[in-house]
């Protein structure tokens, strides 16, 4: 008997394997994955995910991908990270029904109403609660774990410490973005494009990306405080945490997320790759030489990007992590321009052209990074950076060659050269789509040749070792000629050829003097192998025959939930049809939010904060009958200031899980800001179930959207009829564009001004700055609702605000007044005022993508 003989190493003890976890906008980004070495790939089906522009998948292909990754022991995620409205909610369940039944492994959902429908409907389905959920500490992810979540995607902005932390308190999958674009605005909670791009919502999967457009920070009086070249306040640079790997493993992280389901192969393969490697060297516990690392910067560097920052991973938001100047690719740095020849126009159009723009000729560069033939070269000067020209490399060139392209016109000396495209790139990524197998996955091989037994090859995955197949057949006979050697039989069996497996390890168990024939040998070894096939997909062909039946669901039957009277929150429910309409308002000091209660509003919200600056205690604002309003944001670091202000059988404005997790424990009555999106009645019962008593219509929805879910809520509903939309908040705070950052955020003297972003159409959104440096941006123009009070009432919605947050007393008393008559006005059948000169509706009748 024969020892067991190794091909390739296998991979030695380590820390626990984290999962390397690729983005795929289609099949030919989803093989780049797969061969690049990603462990899991991401992707969307359909219309209910946040890349909807990407190439996705139809049912066969997507099939077809998840098989590839299966026999490859890699995971598929299905992206359903959008709010679902509640006439899609039956559609998105079926997606996900078929898609697991498909092959999909797990669901990346944000919208609550899906999550529990999925829980109760496919209790076996795995969930991953997404980033657009807005998850910040331990006490929002342990209450998604009760809830039944498998995995939770953490909010981008968390530093390596934070995350740490929540992995010591919640025993639970952590994801956490490792490279990519980043969001400028917290995730789920950014309506920018809805409100500037014609509906086209971020949180819908249609965002335009109306941050990376420039915008100038402007006064009142119109003068622009943010200097020349820096003209993108909202554009971070991307997330790179190549050389963070270390530490971000040790903070317990799970889930290592490649962001770029818009991005080609190309960049795919290249980012997967290049991640794999440093991820390898590390649970090896081997350091690479100093020149594969700098390979592999380079090789990131010259994918897409904006230039990288890991500033949110150390705990920062600073200047440092923003990419002012510009928001396209900036690809690596390689050189700059030392002189440039002119050509004799040999045409008349060329002479036309040369005596418009100057002659063409060539530019002389001199590089400090190598470049390859084919790559495409940006030149672009500091001083004028919107000029700029591509040109293509003619040859391979190393660091301290000086080389020449072919450009249309002059580019001054000292012009600076990047590669924006990588023609080795893409090479690789076109060869591996053309391969037939895109990843094959290693095999243990045991041969058994026994005089007198069948002949049988047995295979297991080496990376899980339970996953075997035995085939055997003909008996071996003693050789009548030659004898088979162990090596005959290593390298007979060892031709896996178009099989999904490749040899890893030899066992071999073979008698001397054994002889047979290797076409025999071959079809053991192939029948072996569709075996193993057949053990990996059975699981999921076992599911795909328990999803055949589609679960059975609809909102009337939710709405019979509701009203049933073995229902323990019935007495709740009847308590919501009789509360009286009434005016609420949302101020920023004591003397506005008496001019409110003057001209009528009934419920007065004030932000802790605000409730601090003006040295209110709790126990005073209920007194008083202040509702606390607590942030769209709560991270460790701020729950010493925000978690006082819930009290038991005290109403209090809640922005986020965590604060529903925490009010429901105390017996608090917490109301659903609109930043938990309510778009479904499934989420509102079941948000009221765990504990909120009272929402928030979204901006989003429409006035069709809203009769058809909340005449049947659980809980009082509310919709703002006047006030500027909050649009985006932000960890990085807006004024550091002005390059006068004090790093004081209570003695800043630009934070007390009203200051403005002013975009391309001279539209102004104002911006405010938090005391701890979050900034909030406010849509252009107000919104105005007053004059669909009618129809609202007759949805069932009972609580109207006027948002003042930019409004001063006298002005707060104006519009609370005038909501108040439009409300009489509407209770008693008459006409309420009309809309404002210069306000909208917003989406309420054209609604969003």
């Amino acid at each position: 008997m024969d020892h067991q003989t190794a091909l390739t190493g296998s991979e030695p003890a380590g820390p626990r394997r984290p999962e390397l976890l690729a983005p795929a906008g289609g099949p030919g980004p989803f093989a780049a994955a797969l061969a690049a070495g990603a462990d899991a790939i991401y992707c969307g089906m359909g219309s209910f995910n946040a890349r909807r522009k990407a190439d996705n998948f139809t049912d066969e292909s997507f099939a077809a991908a998840c098989r590839a990754a299966h026999l490859a022991g890699a995971r598929v995620y299905v992206t359903v990270n959008i709010v679902i409205k509640d006439a899609e909610m039956a559609d998105a369940l079926e997606l996900i029904r078929r898609c697991a039944a498909l092959g999909a492994d797990a669901f990346i959902i944000q919208d609550w109403g899906l999550f529990f429908e999925v829980r109760r409907l496919m209790p076996d389905i795995e969930t991953h609660i997404s980033t657009q959920a807005n998850i910040h500490d331990a006490r929002g992810t342990a209450w998604c774990k009760r809830a039944g979540a498998d995995r939770v995607t953490l909010s981008r902005e968390l530093s390596l410490d934070e995350i740490a932390a929540i992995h010591e308190h919640v025993d639970i999958d952590l994801e956490v973005f490792a490279h990519g674009s980043i969001c400028f605005s917290y995730s789920g909670v950014c309506l920018l494009s809805s409100f500037a791009c014609a509906g086209r919502s971020a949180n819908r999967g249609m965002c335009a990306q109306p941050c990376r457009l420039p915008y100038d920070l402007v006064t009142e009086e119109g003068r622009v405080l943010s200097p020349a070249g820096r003209g993108r306040p909202l554009c971070p640079r991307d997330t790179n945490t190549s050389e963070l790997l270390p530490r971000l493993l040790a903070t317990g992280a799970h889930a290592l997320k490649l962001e770029g389901r818009m991005k080609a192969p190309d960049y795919v393969y290249s980012v997967v790759d290049a991640y794999r490697q440093e991820l390898d060297d590390l649970l090896a516990g081997r350091k690479a030489p100093a020149e594969q690392r700098e390979a592999r910067a380079r090789q990131l560097k010259r994918c897409f990007n904006r230039d990288f920052t890991h500033a949110y991973q150390d705990g920062t938001s600073d200047d440092d992590m923003m990419s002012y100047e510009r928001s396209n690719n900036r690809g690596q740095l390689v050189g700059e321009v030392v002189g440039f020849n002119p050509r004799s126009p040999k045409t008349r159009s060329e002479r036309f052209r040369e005596r418009d723009k100057g002659p063409a000729g060539t530019a002389r560069i001199s590089l400090f990074e190598p470049v390859g033939a084919g790559d495409l070269l940006e030149l672009r000067h500091d001083a004028e950076p919107d000029q700029f020209l591509t040109a293509i490399a003619r040859a391979d060139a190393t660091a301290g060659d000086v080389i020449e392209v072919s450009v249309p016109r002059r580019m001054p000396s000292g012009c600076r050269v990047r590669i924006i495209r990588s023609q080795r790139a893409i090479d690789a990524a076109d060869a591996v789509l053309k391969r037939e197998i895109a990843r094959k996955r290693p095999v243990h091989v045991l041969i058994r040749a026994r005089i007198g037994e069948p002949f049988s090859v047995e295979l297991s995955c080496v990376d899980d070792p339970a996953l075997k197949a035995r085939a055997a057949g003909f008996v071996v006979e003693p050789a009548r000629t030659k004898a088979v050697s162990r090596d005959d039989l290593i390298e007979h069996v060892g031709r896996f050829g178009s099989s999904p497996f490749e040899a890893s390890t030899f066992e071999v168990e073979v008698d001397e003097g054994c002889g047979m024939g290797f076409s025999a040998v071959h079809k053991i070894r192939s029948e072996a192998c569709r075996l193993l096939e057949a053990c990996i997909l059975a699981p999921y062909g076992r599911r795909a025959q328990a999803l055949s039946v589609p679960p059975s669901f609809s909102s009337a039957a939710l709405s019979a939930e509701t009203a049933s009277a073995s229902d323990p929150a019935c007495a709740t429910t009847r308590a919501r049809s009789l509360e009286q309409p009434s005016v609420c308002a949302l101020v920023t000091s004591l003397e506005a939010a008496e001019e409110a209660r003057r001209a009528g509003a009934v419920r007065i919200y004030l932000s802790a904060d605000d409730l601090d600056a003006e040295g209110v205690s709790p126990a005073v604002a209920l007194g008083r009958g202040y509702i606390p309003l607590l942030d769209e944001v709560c991270r460790e670091i701020d729950r010493g200031r925000l978690d006082r202000w819930v009290a038991a059988k005290a109403p209090v404005a809640i922005g986020n899980i965590s604060h529903l997790a925490l009010s429901s424990d105390a017996g608090a009555l917490p109301e659903l800001r609109s930043c938990i999106p309510i778009h479904n009645l499934a989420a509102c019962m079941h948000l009221f179930h765990r504990g909120a008593r009272g929402f928030w219509l979204s901006p989003e929805l429409t006035i069709d959207e809203i009769e058809r879910f909340v005449p049947h809520a659980p809980m009082p509903a509310g919709i703002t009829v006047f006030g500027r939309p909050r649009v985006m908040t932000s960890e990085h705070c807006i004024l550091q564009v002005a390059d006068a950052c004090v790093h004081d955020c209570r003695r800043c003297r630009l934070r007390r001004q009203s200051l403005y972003l002013r975009n391309i159409d001279d539209r102004l959104l104002p911006v405010h700055t938090d005391i701890h440096g979050r900034s909030r941006l406010y849509a252009a123009q107000p919104l105005d609702l007053t004059p669909q009070i009618p129809r609202l009432l007759k949805a069932g919605v009972s609580r109207f605000l006027v948002d003042a947050t930019l409004l001063d007393p006298s002005e707060t008393y104006v519009q609370v007044l005038r909501a108040a008559r439009s409300l009489d006005a509407s209770l008693a059948g008459k006409r309420p005022s009309p809309r404002q000169h210069g306000a909208s509706a917003g989406c309420l009748f054209v609604g969003v993508d």
